[in-house]
């Protein structure tokens, strides 16, 4: 089948199929007399693979690492296990990140009046001098107290409050 055929069948656009290739993530398939590329039943499957790889958050090199333990019939599953596991840790730690996120900025967004005034506690959030930065990896959930606080702390959980 042609590439075309092949994105309809794996899911992966034809412009992806063509990265994976360059990047060396698949190898490059056969090709007709005039160039065309022509994909089989095999390669198709490891697109999907690749596919499924990716919508379950992996990046290209941890899909290429999962495609060669996936390709190598001696490896042992516990070895597949370690690398699933690892990656359901990080994707934990995004979303604790991510509700930390979510958390401040409900809080933010409570804090503001959303009316014609221009004060706006967001912007003066954002624009603290004294604004926690967080290291790669870290962030605090803690909401960070601001001078334009109006917050009615009674809202907010326990172990959350400033």
């Amino acid at each position: 089948m042609n590439i075309g055929q092949a994105a309809t069948a794996s899911g992966v656009t034809a412009k992806m199929i063509r990265y994976y290739e360059s990047i060396g993530l698949i190898e490059p398939p056969v090709r007709t007399e005039a160039g065309y590329r022509v994909y089989a039943t095999e390669e198709i499957h490891e697109l999907r693979f690749i596919k499924r790889a990716r919508t379950l958050g992996f990046s290209i090199e941890e899909a290429r690492e999962l495609l060669a333990l996936w390709r190598d019939k001696s490896r042992a599953s516990a070895d597949v296990k370690r690398f699933a596991m690892k990656h359901v840790r990080d994707l934990e730690t995004k979303i604790e990140e991510l509700q930390a996120m979510s958390r401040t900025l409900r809080h933010l967004a409570q804090t503001c009046h959303g009316d014609d005034r221009p004060e706006c506690p967001i912007l003066a959030d954002l624009g603290a001098l004294d604004a926690e930065v967080p290291h790669k990896g870290k962030r605090s959930g803690t909401p960070k107290a601001h001078a334009d606080c109006t917050c009615d702390e009674s809202d907010m959980p326990a172990g959350k409050r400033h």
